[in-house]
């Protein structure tokens, strides 16, 4: 599996035969400056864990140029269909459902968040509930993105149900668990072999660095992998 990061919770996956773009916020993220014409090139489906605009910031884009499968629940996939994405090419779900990708499927899990777009002199659409993803692939591991949340007690079920080796963690504080809290959660109701702190350094008011779920980390068993923003790793 081949993992990019583009800052934020902004990941491009390529495993099992699909690129994939998590939450692809590559319009106005203080930590890409990249544009999304590159990370939209080949990509076969953009997943969503829920509508704020700091990730789905970019999503128009990617889908009307790449063509790419849309996958997230039914409230964010039609508001994109108003925005011009095409109906032809939505995959909807919501908690609790696993939907068929052509190659891995993606099961919709719970996320303690909100979810919404602000428009035009503060206004704002409700976009359904937030969610986590966990992606499952024939031939890799599963990868579970747990969109923007708190720690909560029933992440042991998604590890009972789905036993994902990749998980995708925010980290940042104030609007998701902080550091610490997050480590605990991965220590306490995982067995993650490698995880990716998200959701830091990109504004001023969350965390800067992923130093305390680092240190939250340390003798866990997992690998904490540290990618370079725009810069693929294999896991």
């Amino acid at each position: 599996m081949k993992l990019t990061w583009y800052g934020h919770s902004a990941f491009r996956i390529e495993a099992g035969g699909a690129t994939i773009l998590i939450d692809p916020f590559l319009i106005g993220n203080p930590s890409w400056s990249g544009g999304w014409e590159g990370p939209a090139e080949g990509v076969t489906h953009v997943l969503l864990t829920h509508g704020h605009d700091d990730h789905i910031s970019g999503a128009v884009e990617v889908l009307n140029k790449s063509g790419a499968m849309l996958v997230a629940n039914f409230e964010v996939c039609m508001f994109l269909v108003g925005k011009g994405v095409s109906d032809k090419k939505i995959n909807p779900g919501n908690i609790g459902g696993t939907v068929d990708c052509g190659g891995f499927t993606t099961t919709f899990v719970q996320a303690l968040h909100s979810s919404s777009s602000q428009g035009e002199g503060g206004s704002n659409t409700y976009l359904g509930n937030p969610g986590g993803l966990v992606l499952h692939f024939p031939e890799d591991e599963t990868l579970y993105h747990m969109g923007d949340t708190d720690i909560f007690s029933d992440m042991a079920l998604i590890e009972e149900l789905h036993q994902p080796k990749i998980g995708i963690v925010p980290i940042g504080d104030r609007f998701t668990m902080g550091g610490a809290v997050a480590a605990l959660a991965c220590r306490r109701f995982f067995n993650f072999e490698t995880v990716v702190p998200c959701h830091f350094g990109t504004f001023p008011i969350i965390d800067q660095s992923a130093d305390k779920f680092v240190a939250g980390m340390k003798d866990s068993g997992a690998k904490v992998e540290l990618p370079q923003i725009g810069q693929a790793v294999t896991i």
